[in-house]
């Protein structure tokens, strides 16, 4: 039992027992219109948070600032060995930052506030103070982020993507399998659906964990045949690039199972926190699924039955 881990885990333990769950989410789904979805959330802990939203786009933001304000206080409960798995969970939020500002330094384009990531954040405090792509970029490079090639929209999500992925992976090892799948995913979509091989240092990125022979596959089968065999699970029964959300949903169906798995299994200590990082996010997503099946009247969500 790692002593200084306790109260984190503990903590950790009871923010996961907060979520609303796949069955809430389902119901939502089935709901005929936002308000009425966003309603069925009174009570839980995104409420506060929706509370006053208008429209999809608020509502889900919400649902994201409310996981991210949890990883915050989660963060507070941990001792300075855990600095390094916050911050990296944190990275996706991070990313959001980082891509909005690269749209707003290319044409102008608005993205609403950034998130505020506080002491979780590893580089938006210096990053969001640069005034053009260049420069973007170039600070980037002195980061933990790394070398992201260039502030071209898909690009620099991809390299922000497989950069966190992987740095994720370093400081939680029960991660790396969910991880390596946003590697497969990430690698599949740029070369089967984007049609092109991705950047330099997605590539860099990429190759320690796919290797290189995927990287000349011209169908979906022999992107997945040239993949490592442990990792060809990733896209099994995916028979089209059209059907790669699918994958995506089944992925994090994955990461939920593991996150309970991790609670359950595990003593005091980064394997807690992380279950219930995984379960938290996960719960956020398909609750952004549900709004957005509920707010187009759909009477329930392919996304969810997908990820059932």
């Amino acid at each position: 039992m790692k002593a200084d881990w306790v109260a984190a885990s503990v903590r950790a333990r009871s923010m996961a027992q907060r979520r609303s769950g796949a069955g809430t989410a389902r119901a939502i789904a089935a709901l005929p219109t936002l308000e009425s979805a966003v309603a069925a959330l009174h009570g839980s802990s995104y409420a506060d948070r929706l509370s006053g939203t208008a429209g999809l786009g608020a509502a889900e933001r919400a649902i994201q600032e409310a996981v991210l304000w949890q990883l915050r206080v989660l963060a507070g409960w941990l001792p300075a060995s855990g600095t390094a798995l916050a911050r990296a969970a944190a990275g996706t939020f991070e990313i959001e930052n980082i891509t909005g500002l690269a749209r707003r330094l290319a044409d102008g384009t608005l993205s609403g506030e950034p998130f505020q990531l506080g002491a979780l954040a590893t580089a938006w405090t210096r990053v969001r103070e640069a005034a053009s792509a260049d420069e973007l970029v170039s600070v980037l490079r002195t980061t933990a982020w790394g070398d992201v090639g260039t502030a071209q929209s898909g690009t620099l999500r991809d390299a922000l993507t497989v950069s966190w992925a992987r740095r994720l992976a370093a400081v939680a090892p029960s991660a790396r399998p969910w991880c390596d799948a946003v590697c497969v995913l990430t690698a599949a979509r740029a070369l089967m659906v984007d049609s092109h091989l991705p950047s330099a240092p997605v590539l860099h990125h990429l190759r320690p964990v796919l290797g290189s022979a995927w990287e000349s596959a011209s169908t979906l089968a022999g992107f997945s045949d040239a993949l490592p065999p442990s990792l060809r699970k990733v896209v099994l029964g995916i028979d089209s690039p059209q059907e790669l959300w699918r994958a995506e949903a089944r992925l994090r169906a994955s990461v939920q199972a593991a996150g309970f798995r991790l609670l359950r299994a595990s003593m005091p200590g980064p394997d807690v926190v992380l279950g219930a990082i995984a379960i938290l996010s996960v719960d956020a997503w398909r609750l952004c699924a549900a709004l957005a099946a509920a707010a187009a009247g759909a009477g329930g969500s392919e996304v969810l039955d997908a990820a059932a």
